[in-house]
């Protein structure tokens, strides 16, 4: 299996499951081996992680363009007539059959590779968010679950800079057990470098702190490093904020926690610089850490 950038799905592995490299041909005379059978390379997109079907054993987690590994080996060829020769019989008229190659089923999941998710109940402005800072086009609707699947965008920043965030479909509580869509996106999470919490400040159903705490504990749940990672806070529709109490107490909370909260806009651009910048830092400080520990290794 090989990792490459020319794919973004899995779809091909939908219609076509099987895969069998070439078969390996006869010994020939003058004590000739036989021809290797042809390696059969399966492609997957990067971001693909492979796991036994049967074991459950991770085999790889292709994260880089590329990578290469044998999943499954060819049999072991028969010896030859030649190989039974002995000082009586010179010309053996038997030989020994090859082994079969290995069969291995494997689970393909496909891990989006952002560097930024943003994460937030439904409806909380993810979409609507990531339209505005980047070229993605999700859809955007006034109710929960417009989103169904994940959107990636580039964001620009700064004279050269550039990084990935991903728009992670709606999570509510419950998530990290499959309630709504969570198990088919919680996953996508695990990649980032940050965690931005889009929380929805105008609504006076809801409390923007709870809304963190609940989104904090599904991805604990989930996987305990989720909440390991560097996190901001994005309290967004400011434009529509009625009561500025419940913006000030969740930026007393994220000051007491020690995140940085920022307050936008995505329909009037209010704070959309400040984040971007932001969170462009926080990248570059994340993608040093993991060079600087890619070379002590």
């Amino acid at each position: 299996m090989e990792a490459t950038t020319q794919l973004n799905t899995l779809l091909q592995f939908r219609f076509n499951p099987e895969f069998r490299a070439g078969r390996g041909m006869h010994g020939e005379g003058d004590k000739r081996h036989g021809k290797d059978g042809e390696d059969r390379v399966i492609q997957v997109p990067v971001g693909t992680v492979a796991t036994d079907s049967e074991t459950g054993e991770l085999v790889h987690d292709f994260s880089t363009p590329g990578e290469r590994i044998v999943v499954a080996r060819g049999g072991r060829g028969g010896r030859g007539n030649a190989q039974f020769a002995t000082s009586t019989n010179r010309a053996p008229r038997y030989h020994e059959d090859g082994q079969p190659g290995d069969v291995r089923s494997l689970q393909l999941e496909l891990k989006l590779i952002a560097d930024v998710g943003l994460v937030g109940f439904p409806n909380a402005g993810k979409s609507t968010l990531i339209s505005r800072i980047s070229a993605a086009r999700p859809k955007i609707a006034d109710y929960p679950f417009t989103t169904l699947e994940p959107h990636l965008g580039v964001v620009a920043y700064g004279d050269e800079g550039s990084f990935v965030v991903a728009d992670i479909p709606g999570l509510i509580e419950g998530a990290h057990e499959g309630t709504g869509l969570g198990l088919e996106f919680l996953r996508h999470v695990e990649r980032t470098k940050l965690i931005a919490h889009v929380i929805d400040v105008s609504s006076t159903g809801r409390n923007p702190i709870d809304d963190y705490l609940t989104i904090s504990r599904e991805l604990e749940l989930y996987k305990t490093e989720l909440i390991e990672k560097p996190q901001v806070v994005v309290a967004s529709k400011m434009d529509a904020v009625d009561d500025a109490q419940r913006v000030e107490n969740l930026r007393n909370f994220c000051d007491r926690r020690g995140f940085e909260m920022f307050e936008i806009s995505a329909v009037t651009g209010l704070g959309i610089d400040e984040l971007i910048t932001a969170m462009g830092r926080i990248v570059e400080q994340m993608r040093d850490v993991t060079e600087a520990a890619m070379s002590g290794l």
